[in-house]
């Protein structure tokens, strides 16, 4: 081990007990120094992540959160960099999981742009509170049961029905 390694460690070590303590300006020391280090570990195991800055502030905050749990007769390096990569694996799973349901839904979703779908439901809409109760029925009946039931239902004619929904819009 080199010399700044070990400096770097008993530094650390000391930090962290005295912020255990409660000193705040030791943990701000120690946030700010290791903030860097996660950095450089991040970048050398994971390469230049678009993500790199979110994932440093995430695995702070989760050194933060288990801070409670460093022993101060053990090493830190070994615990602070256990908590480091334990959270960014959790990251890259969540970040995955993410772009595979993002991907999911762009391959499912209709060829055509959002504004023109919303216009032509809203255009629906619009048509559906201008047709009487029965044709109204009708209609979303006939949207879900792909026979003449829903037309037969209201005593209309099978080849009827269109142009009379046709009328009752107007």
């Amino acid at each position: 081990m080199n010399q700044t390694y070990l400096e770097d460690e008993g530094r650390w070590a000391h930090w962290m007990a005295c912020a255990q303590r409660g000193d705040q300006e030791a943990y701000g020391d120690l946030l700010r120094e290791i903030g860097a280090a996660i950095e450089i570990y991040l970048r050398v195991r994971f390469g230049n992540m678009d993500v790199l800055e979110d994932c440093v502030q995430e695995c702070l905050m989760a050194i933060h959160a288990a801070r409670h749990t460093y022993d101060p007769s053990r090493l830190f390096r070994p615990w602070m960099f256990t908590v480091v990569r334990h959270k960014t694996i959790d990251l890259l799973r969540l970040r995955q999981t993410w772009l595979t349901t993002k991907e999911s839904l762009a391959a499912r979703a209709p060829a055509t742009n959002d504004g023109e779908r919303l216009l032509r439901i809203i255009d629906g809409v619009k048509i559906l509170e201008r047709l009487s109760v029965d044709h109204r029925e009708m209609v979303t009946l006939a949207k879900y049961v792909a026979s003449p039931q829903p037309k037969q239902r209201l005593g209309l004619a099978f080849l009827r029905a269109p142009p009379r929904l046709a009328c009752s819009a107007r």
